[in-house]
């Protein structure tokens, strides 16, 4: 048999060990792995020596604002830059216009998606009021989950009250699919900022001064109360505090399914940077205070937050730059600098690569069901691989990055890594820091591939009944 490429001479990276080996790929899965003596004849050879061989890394929440918002990023640029990021698979947010909330925009959204992206990727529906009658039509049509704004944010989705999350909750559950929250309190929120207005702030800082801690702690709990009640597999985005640890901890040990990620502005950008980055810094929630730093970074290692991920929100040089911060849209770009970064504070921190691949690409796949699909270098798996340079030292330049937005918090720091090449699924989507053009179009979507357990259903059966009516009379409402 010959294999479509083999990579030679790489150190292959798993959750647990570091190991010099050959890697062959055919038909888009890993074919073997072992000595360069043992593999079989190939169509392509890639020298490796001297690089880190890592699976893709998976980013389960960028913002590509396509459809809607084309101008500030679409699927073409947003997978080109998670191509040069070493991402293989990215998971979209459904707040675009129109919003993912029902089965026919799902549609046009999956073939905006698959004619343009460089990288696999799953589509997320808007969990709230207005898509409960379209839930099951969403399962159907292939979203990876669904996303719940507990919390304002661009697209001004509107939150549901906890009564609807709870029944929202209690009919997702039996699916299996993971709901992604946006876990900030927004009755608390609003009333800060309206009082911050009416003093006259209009400084960056009053942006972190309307988004104290507790907006998420109090929601990270309440998710988890509502997630226990129901047997919902829930996960908590952008976790930005030290504060949010405490509850997120006590659910697990209660035995909820709850996961949760951290972004690297929550590790490398503090409240200090606010005087220099100003509005370019405003992102929900807030980046916040220095000493939330080591408690977050010590949560991923000790595994109370499972994954990394980017919260990519792109946005033009004008909507980042206004003087008054209520009118600066929030979110920058981050999917292509986030392996340089967190592989430069792995280096510098009580962390190692094999940790980061852990919370990069294993951990996802395992919690959205797609291990050992993806998130791993195995026989059998989709040869999803990011190939790093972790001696290359790269200084990131707004003006040079592959998104449409061309300002972040990351201009001008210097890392201590860079991926090479990324292939999905055998296929270079970037080598040698080039985009493969005709790697447009590659990209397909991402189910979960393993049966979920059952939901551990500790108390709905007090409300299921009901809830059952109601979702009958919903689809019904909806069909006529």
């Amino acid at each position: 048999m010959t294999a479509d490429l083999v990579i030679h001479g790489g150190t292959i990276v798993s959750p647990d060990t570091e190991y010099k080996a050959s890697i062959a790929i055919k038909d888009g899965t890993i074919l073997a792995i072992g000595e360069q003596c043992a593999m079989p004849a190939a169509k392509e050879t890639l020298d490796a020596t001297g690089l880190h061989i890592l699976p893709g890394a998976i980013d389960v929440h960028v913002h590509f604002r396509d459809p809607g918002y084309a101008q500030k990023e679409d699927f073409a640029s947003g997978t080109a830059a998670a191509a040069f990021g070493g991402v293989t698979t990215v998971f979209d947010m459904p707040n675009t216009l129109p919003a993912i909330s029902d089965g026919k925009s799902l549609k046009e959204k999956h073939a905006i998606a698959s004619a343009k992206a460089h990288v696999d990727y799953g589509l997320y529906a808007v969990l709230g009021e207005d898509s409960l009658p379209h839930i099951h039509d969403l399962v159907d049509g292939g979203v990876i989950g669904f996303k719940c704004y507990m919390g304002n944010t661009f697209g001004r989705i509107p939150s549901p009250s906890t009564g609807a999350m709870l029944e929202l909750f209690e009919i997702v559950a039996p699916t299996g699919k993971r709901i992604s929250l946006h876990a900030e309190t927004n009755s608390i929120m609003e009333r800060r900022e309206a009082r911050l207005r009416q003093m006259g702030r209009t400084d960056a800082l009053a942006h972190l001064a309307a988004r104290p801690a507790v907006v998420a702690t109090e929601a990270v709990a309440r998710a988890a109360i509502l997630a226990e009640w129901t047997g919902a597999r829930i996960h908590i985005l952008h976790i930005s505090s030290a504060a949010e640890l405490r509850p997120l901890a006590e659910a697990k040990a209660r035995g909820v399914d709850i996961t949760g990620e951290t972004c690297p502005q929550y590790l490398v950008l503090s409240a200090d940077d606010y005087e220099e980055k100003r509005g370019v810094i405003r992102v929900n929630p807030p980046v916040r205070e220095a000493e939330n730093q080591d408690p977050i970074w010590q949560a991923l290692v000790d595994g109370t937050i499972d994954m990394i991920a980017t919260d990519h929100a792109p946005h033009s040089i004008e909507e980042k730059t206004r003087e008054d911060i209520w009118t600066v849209d929030c979110g920058f770009p981050g999917v292509e600098t986030q392996m340089p970064l967190m592989l430069t504070e792995v280096a510098r921190r009580n962390a190692s690569i094999s940790d980061y691949v852990r919370w990069s690409a294993e951990n996802p796949a395992k919690c959205w069901g797609l291990f050992p699909k993806k998130g791993a270098l195995m026989v059998g798996s989709d040869a999803d691989i990011a190939i790093v340079d972790t001696n290359r030292t790269w200084t990131v330049d707004d003006n040079l990055i592959q998104s449409t937005a061309k300002i972040s918090p990351w201009h001008g720091m210097e890392t201590t890594a860079l991926p090479i090449h990324t292939i999905v699924r055998g296929r270079f989507a970037m080598k040698n820091r080039k985009l493969q053009e005709d790697a447009r179009g590659w990209g397909r979507s991402v189910h979960a591939i393993q049966a979920m357990p059952t939901p551990d259903v500790r108390h709905a059966d007090q409300t299921m009944a009901a809830v059952t009516s109601q979702t009958a009379t919903n689809k019904g409402s909806a069909a006529a």
